[in-house]
């Protein structure tokens, strides 16, 4: 079997599964804000896991905030940028969020008076920060908040988050960056990101699925929406999933030691969609122009449905995700059409999303069974 959809879910890394066998035959386990002896040393796992991700992630201890994950992150920042006192009501966000973005702006859009602004989309998946500009000069002085992902989900396309953002800090305007497929994927120093809030899953980075966490400059703008006993300096409440934390601090160690096959799995990526274009001359590679991560490719033959070409590759136990069809208003599909993809192209995709386990053999394998998947449905579609 090759799960090729770490864009969706990181499989739990090899580290945390060590770590874990050897944690649960310890077998310690306590509320981590008791007074007693074992709440003490669950607070210290919890912190040392703290202090790993601020660490690795370029910024303070005290600036990260845990919670389930980043859609509770989002809806959190939301929440406590976009007050009932706040008077301004221009929230700018762009065509490529996930749709945790967008159906924040949409309730805070319908429900409070706000107004949303959209950054247009280049053709090589790219926010227009020429069209960002042009935005921002119009409507400076009534900007609640930008919000802009740092690496858009289905593609992989690298957004120019710091341009944006210096641009914010020059403005005095908050800037949030949803960096959910970015951290833990390739090197991020929030202190040189010029952001004002980031999120991360603990699932994307290959620990337990259930945690996260808020990154803020200024963890003093973050209101709760959670309350509880005081947790996380009061900003989040409710008890620690203590285990899912620890097993995010091990995760991001695990990546920082590991970070030469950024190198490497670049270069597979690179010799496996060069293979597949010398193969199929029909064959498109969404955001080939951009910058990516290092670990996802989304490719079409414009014409064969990315459902059929998923359902080829699932009988040889290759498993890859797909873009919605024309007809579906999901996420992927409303994406490929902001950087003026048609039908054609946007309802042929799949996406290939590997990580630190990428190395030649695994490519060669999805390559030989994309290839056969295309071969089999040209003839079918004859095309």
């Amino acid at each position: 079997m090759i799960y090729a959809d770490y864009n969706g879910s990181a499989p739990i890394s090899t580290s945390v599964t060590e770590y874990l066998k050897e944690r649960f035959n310890q077998g310690e386990y306590s509320n981590p804000n008791a007074t007693h002896e074992l709440g003490r040393k669950m607070l210290f796992k919890m912190e040392d896991a703290r202090r790993s991700l601020a660490r690795v992630l370029g910024c303070k201890s005290s600036q990260i905030t845990f919670n389930s994950g980043s859609s509770e992150g989002i809806s959190h920042i939301f929440h406590s940028i976009l007050s009932s006192e706040q008077k301004k009501k221009i929230i700018i966000t762009s065509e490529i969020e996930h749709m945790a973005i967008v159906q924040a702006c949409d309730y805070y859009e319908k429900r409070r008076g706000f107004k949303t602004e959209t950054i247009k989309t280049l053709e090589n998946g790219q926010v227009d920060v020429n069209h960002f500009k042009s935005i921002l000069e119009t409507h400076k002085d009534n900007i609640a908040m930008v919000t802009v992902i740092a690496a858009n989900n289905e593609t992989g396309v690298i957004q120019p988050y710091q341009e944006i953002g210096k641009l914010c800090q020059d403005n005095n305007i908050i800037f949030f960056s949803d960096t959910t497929q970015y951290i833990g994927k390739t090197p991020f120093k929030f202190e040189d990101s010029y952001m004002d809030f980031a999120v991360s899953s603990s699932h994307k980075i290959g620990a337990l699925i259930g945690s996260g966490f808020i990154i803020s400059k200024n963890p003093e703008l973050l209101r709760p929406f959670i309350f509880g006993g005081g947790q996380e300096s009061g900003h989040r409440g409710g008890t620690q999933n203590y285990l899912g934390i620890e097993t995010m601090g091990v995760a991001i160690e695990d990546f920082e030691r590991n970070q030469e096959w950024l190198r490497k799995v670049h270069e597979l990526r690179e010799r496996f969609e060069a293979n597949m274009k010398n193969k199929f001359a029909q064959v498109y590679i969404v955001g080939e122009s951009a910058p990516r991560l290092a670990s996802t490719t989304m490719i079409a033959i414009p014409g064969i449905p990315g459902q059929a070409v998923q359902a080829v590759l699932e009988t040889e136990k290759v498993y890859v995700t797909t873009s919605s069809a024309c007809s579906d208003k999901k996420a992927g599909n409303r994406i490929l059409e902001s950087m003026g993809l048609d039908c054609n192209i946007s309802g042929s995709v799949v996406r290939v999303s590997l990580c630190m386990n990428s190395n030649q053999a695994l490519y060669d394998r999805i390559e030989e069974a994309l290839t056969n998947a295309y071969n089999k449905l040209i003839e079918v579609y004859k095309l």
